[in-house]
């Protein structure tokens, strides 16, 4: 399971015009689903997701988490991470979770994510979304588990 982590100032998501996802600060974190991911990866990376210390202290150091921001948290589906871009000039999405594995899991992610966390947005799987963000610094890491 990968997820590319993004510190936002804020952040949207529309399908065919209309807003299913916003946040105000907080992370935007596109996620991809890979054949041999399970619950399991889904619980880790949301663990790292909330306690990630990504956000700066007073001595402008990141040590502060999203937790101890109480920020926002925005969940995209994003198959294309997973792809396989090793050899020549097309992506492969051999390496991509079935359709049905990745809704399964993205979808216990983001559930997971609203129990543990206030502050929960998310795209809407399978569907052609435009992502908007202001990103933070820019702060972006890619993070799997």
């Amino acid at each position: 399971m990968r997820g590319l982590l993004q510190r936002v100032r804020g952040a949207r998501v529309e399908v065919a015009g209309e807003v299913v996802g916003a946040i105000d600060q907080g992370l935007l974190v596109l996620v991809a689903v890979e054949p041999e991911d399970s619950r399991e990866q889904a619980d880790k990376l949301l663990h790292k997701l909330l306690n990630y210390r990504v956000f700066s202290d007073e001595q402008g150091k990141m040590n502060l988490s999203l937790k101890d921001v109480g920020g926002d948290l925005l969940l995209v589906s994003q198959f294309t991470l997973a792809a396989d871009t090793r050899n020549g000039m097309r992506p492969s999405f051999s390496t991509a979770a079935p359709p049905a594995l990745g809704a399964e899991l993205f979808d216990y992610l983001l559930q997971r994510a609203k129990s543990q966390h206030g502050n929960v947005a998310s795209g809407q799987f399978g569907a052609d979304m435009q992502v908007h963000l202001v990103n933070d610094g820019p702060v972006t890491f890619m993070l799997q588990i």
